[in-house]
């Protein structure tokens, strides 16, 4: 069966899982195309993205693009359709089936899949200041993902120093305060009374966090402590316990069930703990 929408990116990816979950809960298509990123320099971006062998390398030297950020000194091969498509070049890159037309930034692309909803669940809302409050959920989270993916290149790069540090945790502390309001006293959605694209960007915005736990050492030598403490988890229990609910989900649980467990939220998918909560609920990002 074709699918409704090709998706070209590293793998796994949090910002791609925005549409996945989108997909599982809206019976919409997708097919994923890609590798981890340190393959991905080894690859021809194109719709038809695949790996290069040494005669391809030399082949397509004149597609020899420099990497911008995420692959900072690699040499990556673009085509010139690739770039037609996505004129910022990165990924997730996003495809129409015929390859002609190119949707990207992570938001934009689960919008779309949700927009290609063939089921009875609608992830969009109705009207449009419902629809424009989702919107507003989604831009915070942008702001708050450009904080912590500065913080996950620093640390991945072995470098990081107390003023990124700081604007991450700054960031963090700002963005579940936010969260932690939006659900109050009770509410189970962050907008309205059933799943949107609002609580699938706060999982996956929250989710690449869990990563902080590999660079440990990092933090040790600059003297930092983990931004995503453990205590955050008392301080907003609203928006983890919804995290916790999220990823248990079975919409959500196969991309996020670890980045839950390492994130420290895992006592609250214990079902013994309160009979509601197991339930189904009715809901880098470029290089």
């Amino acid at each position: 069966m074709t699918a409704d929408l090709r998706i070209f990116s590293y793998l796994p990816n949090p910002r791609v899982w925005k549409a996945t979950i989108a997909a599982r809960l809206s019976g919409v298509n997708v097919e994923l195309v890609g590798a981890p990123a340190g393959e991905l320099v080894h690859w021809l971006w194109d719709f038809d993205g695949r790996p290069m062998n040494d005669t391809d390398r030399d082949v397509m030297r004149e597609l020899q693009r420099p990497a911008r950020r995420g692959l900072a000194n690699e040499m990556l091969h673009k085509t010139e359709a690739f770039l037609d498509a996505h004129p910022f070049g990165t990924v997730p890159a996003g495809f129409s089936p015929d390859g002609a037309i190119g949707v990207f930034e992570s938001n934009s692309i689960m919008r779309l899949v949700a927009r290609l909803a063939v089921g009875p669940i609608q992830l969009l809302g109705n009207g449009p200041y419902e629809s424009s409050r989702f919107d507003s959920f989604l831009d915070a989270g942008l702001t708050f993902s450009h904080d912590v993916q500065r913080y996950m290149l620093a640390l991945r790069s072995g470098r990081i120093d107390t003023q990124v540090h700081g604007w991450a945790s700054k960031a963090l502390d700002a963005y579940l305060s936010r969260i932690e309001r939006a659900l109050k006293p009770d509410r189970s959605y962050l907008v309205g009374n059933a799943m949107t694209v609002a609580d699938i960007c706060f999982a996956c915005d929250l989710a690449p966090l869990a990563n902080e736990k590999s660079h440990e050492s990092v933090l040790s030598r600059a003297g930092l402590e983990a931004i995503a403490r453990p205590e955050l988890a008392s301080i907003y229990p609203l928006a983890f316990r919804h995290f916790a609910r999220l990823c248990r989900d079975p919409a959500f649980e196969p991309d996020l069930v670890t980045y839950r467990d390492k994130l420290g939220v895992a006592p609250f998918s214990n079902p013994n703990r309160d009979p509601s909560e197991s339930a189904r609920i009715t809901h880098f990002e470029e290089i």
